[in-house]
């Protein structure tokens, strides 16, 4: 049995703790005291309703207390709280063992989860991220699911797989880091123009043509930032992108059925409740896009919806008279 502080008790550091519990005791820290106080008080997540906190939860007030006795830290912050819980993890134990459950590129700099933690661990620290295709409400309700730890060194990952993995978790070890953030980064943006395509009414044969080629964007950004082909048909790429493109509980896919309505971004986000990383990340993607020279017309799309004020209804209607072309 391990320690093991996760940082962030939102919906799915929540989820994690109730599910790593059964073998494993948790220190659940979050930067919301009154949500803190909650949970302590009734043992459930507003976040998640009907789940149930068990006793090898502890819900703590502080990031000092949850590294206290800690084997390893899983962040399940949004990406933008990545950097904050990597300096504060280094500061308190600079030999703990990090693994992330975030899903983004960092707003400003586009960089990669791992080029964070290279940045303020170094880079030679032990780092995973865990990613696939997982809706909290459902690994909460310990419901069946399989996903990635993908780390910069296979034995980190096999090590930490094996500690995590449970019957009702598979945990697959994967040593491709660059290939699974890029997926789980991208398949929200395109999520976000699934939901307008959708909410349109366009149809499932308009969905499966806009995941598929939306698969190929992921695979070309992946490929050109250094990831291998593989990753991409895997649970980290495909199966993350089906269940974020086609799930009602996706809060992407919500961001563009909402976008499809013709409601403002603003609005949109102050009545989600919860953090839609394809928002900020469909900018820093169409950047890095840009500058790698790789083609990438729905995350381009995208952005432009969501940061230059282009109409849904248009930038579908861009999409549909691009010139036919041979696939790939």
């Amino acid at each position: 049995m391990s320690r093991i502080a996760i940082l962030g008790a939102g919906a799915w550091g929540s989820a994690l703790a109730i599910s790593f519990a059964g073998r494993h005791s948790i220190a659940l820290w979050g930067r919301e005291s009154d949500l803190q106080a909650e949970m302590r008080t009734t043992r459930t997540n507003r976040l998640l309703p009907g789940a149930h906190l068990p006793a090898a939860v502890d819900i703590v007030d502080t990031q000092a207390e949850a590294f206290t006795g800690a084997d390893l830290v899983l962040i399940v912050t949004p990406t933008a709280g990545l950097r904050d819980c990597l300096r504060a993890t280094a500061q308190a134990n600079p030999a703990l063992p990090v693994i992330w459950a975030c899903k983004g590129l960092e707003a400003g700099t586009g960089k990669l989860p791992h080029d964070i933690a290279a940045e303020e661990l170094g880079a030679d620290h032990p780092v995973a991220v865990l990613t696939g295709p997982s809706f909290a409400l459902e690994v909460a309700a310990g419901l069946p699911g399989a996903v990635t730890l993908a780390g910069t060194d296979i034995g980190f990952a096999t090590h930490w797989a094996a500690q995590l993995h449970h019957n009702r978790l598979r945990i697959y070890a994967a040593d491709d880091i660059i290939g699974a953030e890029v997926s789980g980064a991208v398949k929200n943006v395109l999520a976000i123009a699934t939901g307008i395509c959708d909410g349109m009414g366009f149809g499932l044969n308009a969905r499966a043509a806009l995941i598929t080629r939306g698969l190929a964007e992921i695979t070309r950004f992946g490929l050109a930032l250094g990831g291998r082909r593989e990753t991409f048909s895997g649970l980290a790429g495909v199966g993350d992108l089906i269940l974020t493109c086609t799930g009602d509980l996706s809060r992407n896919r919500r961001v563009g059925l909402a976008l499809a309505e013709g409601r403002q971004l603003d609005e949109i986000l102050a009545t989600l409740g919860h953090v839609a990383e394809g928002v900020p990340t469909a900018r820093e993607v169409a950047a890095r896009a840009r500058e790698a020279g790789v083609d990438m017309p729905i995350t381009a799309a995208v952005d432009a919806v969501l940061h230059q004020g282009l109409p849904a209804r248009e930038a579908v209607e861009r999409l549909l008279a691009r010139d036919p072309k041979i696939e790939g």
